[in-house]
């Protein structure tokens, strides 16, 4: 227990460490004036007991009670505020730090853990942290403080009931590891099906178009409906684990109370016991048990929240990409490789490949699907780093660089484009949220998407469906490249940009993309003959190799992949559908 509330406290930073530390303090002051009830009563039962109450007894006796009851509020209220602005600043802050570590996480990360578990600890983990573990470990140090307190302040009426209140505790807490135990194996679990949910949830909803287009909604709700009962029921199972325990600490509380009150009666029936001590200590009985019976229920939490801390920190705790670089502006932008070598899980993608990229230049790379292209690409934009090998701009390692200083060269446009839920000018100006409205039209002028823009019901205050929903596919190209071109990076990557754009759309694309490119160093990922006929330079990427590189004209003269692909694509591109007579 304490191993876990110290665990939390250290997840939470210093600063709001010392809000919750300052609160548990709190909570000892709060305890002490909840205690005080107890002289109050005492000093009233006394008066009563002697048959003379006096005007000074009963303001004695209202005054504690008094201050009593307003010192346990304040100290109550200010403890609470600062356990809620610890709770909320901690998750807060974790989701931010979450988010940031991950910019610098190299891609295979994110192939190799699901968007569903990534989800899970920024919204349900992060939710247990914020909401249940603050109530949880607050209401569980305040618990045992009181009690803890309740003995030491019964030692100085009678040290017996003391002792029996001892027992009782010592009792509780050894039930209290069995409640622990029991739950520390089902809480795992419980965050594994959470995962497990949102997984499954988002894949339904993602893969909707093809749900309903392979008529697949049978099979896909009964996944989606797996994953459900799979989490009522480990919740269920949890709460019927965890119950008979809860039931066993709470009855070792008031079988405590109750031993209290009869050892109190036993001692004062043999004369050993004062009447105004055998009053306070059957009060003293029904505080502890209200104290006990509290952190006891919600101490069935704890490995929840050990789980949750675990979860988040985990990803934390992940290696990043070496981002420690200096902060380089590069005089060129020529780019280079040399031996560079790359697996992914244990299978090589990229085998020794060197090349040269010289600035403002167009490099188109083109090969089979499945030969490395894009792998080799996010190569060079340092998305991943190279096994061996080394990946160059300006001459120097891009491991040299400071990584935001390194991305400050590069813009991208990917064939898959995202978009986020927001207005389209801050679609655009994503890259430069301080840009101000006149370079946002101009870039969607010179991307051709501005007549599109202005017919929409807010122009470019319209707010796009997440993803870009709202939109055509040819319509959000656009914006992308409107998007690189208020970054106004010397050097572009290209990952198939007009491959899924509609016909009459195309012919705006390519101005587009024209006017990003001009003056820039170009990459691109190419599988349309105009596309890659007018680049400086191909480089076709088999197997992992290049296995050729020259110009369309230089490679059109040998026989080989890139030959071959020109000819399968001027063929697809002649091919009609013949009308039957």
């Amino acid at each position: 227990m304490v191993k876990i509330i110290r665990k939390f406290f250290m997840f939470c930073g210093r600063e709001n460490r010392n809000k919750f530390e300052t609160s548990v303090l709190l909570g000892v002051l709060q305890a002490i004036f909840q205690a005080l009830k107890i002289p109050a009563i005492a000093a009233m039962v006394r008066a009563l007991l002697s048959g003379a109450v006096t005007s000074r007894d009963i303001l004695m006796s209202f005054g504690i009670m008094l201050l009593s009851i307003i010192g346990a509020g304040l100290v109550k209220a200010k403890a609470t505020m600062l356990q809620t602005e610890a709770g909320y600043d901690t998750c807060a802050g974790k989701r931010v730090e979450i988010a940031e570590h991950m910019r610098y996480l190299p891609m295979g990360y994110f192939n190799a853990n699901s968007l569903g578990q990534i989800t899970s600890v920024t919204t349900n983990v992060m939710e247990n942290l914020e909401n249940v573990a603050t109530r949880v470990i607050m209401m569980v140090c305040e618990g045992m403080l009181t009690t803890s307190l309740i003995i030491v302040m019964l030692l100085f009426f009678d040290w017996r009931i003391a002792l029996v209140l001892l027992c009782g505790f010592v009792l509780f807490l050894y039930a209290n590891t069995y409640l622990q135990k029991a739950a520390g194996k089902l809480a795992k679990k419980k965050i594994d099906d959470d995962e497990k949910l949102i997984e499954k949830v988002l894949e339904y909803l993602q893969g909707m178009a093809e749900v309903k287009a392979y008529h697949l909604t049978g099979k896909k709700s009964r996944e989606l409906n797996e994953a459900i009962a799979a989490n009522s029921k480990t919740n269920t199972d949890m709460e019927f684990t965890l119950i008979p325990c809860m039931t066993v600490q709470n009855l070792i509380s008031k079988l405590t109370g109750v031993a209290m009150v009869l050892c109190t009666c036993a001692f004062y029936c043999s004369g050993s016991m004062e009447p105004l001590t055998a009053v306070v200590m059957v009060i003293s009985a029904f505080i502890v048990n209200a104290s006990l019976e509290t952190a006891g229920n919600y101490s069935a939490l704890l490995r929840v929240v050990d789980v949750s801390v675990d979860r988040a920190q985990a990803i934390l705790d992940t290696p990043q990409m070496d981002i420690s670089g200096e902060q380089i502006a590069p005089k060129t932008r020529d780019i280079g490789a040399l031996n560079v070598e790359f697996s992914y899980d244990r299978r090589k993608i990229i085998d020794g490949i060197t090349l040269t990229i010289p600035e403002k230049t167009t490099t188109a790379i083109v090969g089979p699907s499945g030969g490395g292209k894009t792998t080799l690409v996010n190569l060079l934009a340092r998305f991943w780093d190279a096994d061996a090998g080394n990946v160059t701009l300006d001459h120097r390692d891009v491991r040299d660089y400071d990584m935001d200083s390194l991305m400050e060269n590069f813009s991208f446009v990917f064939q898959s484009v995202y978009l986020f839920h927001d207005t389209v000018a801050n679609n655009i100006r994503f890259g430069r949220p301080e840009a101000p409205m006149e370079e946002v039209i101009e870039a969607a002028k010179k991307a051709c998407c501005h007549e599109f823009i202005t017919a929409l019901p807010d122009g470019y205050e319209t707010v796009i469906g997440e993803g870009g929903a709202s939109l055509s596919g040819g319509e959000k190209q656009r914006i992308s490249i409107a998007r690189a071109m208020m970054k106004d990076a010397p050097v572009i990557f290209l990952d198939e940009a007009t491959a899924n754009v509609d016909p009459e759309n195309e012919n705006d694309l390519m101005r587009a993309i024209q006017a990003l490119t001009e003056e820039k160093t170009v990459i691109m990922i190419a599988h349309r003959l105009k596309t890659v006929e007018h680049a400086d330079q191909i480089l076709v990427v088999e197997s992992g190799k290049i296995v050729q590189q020259g110009t369309h004209a230089e490679l059109m003269e040998q026989d080989g992949i890139y030959k071959k692909f020109i000819g399968e694509r001027r063929e697809a591109a002649s091919w009609k559908v013949k009308k039957q007579a």
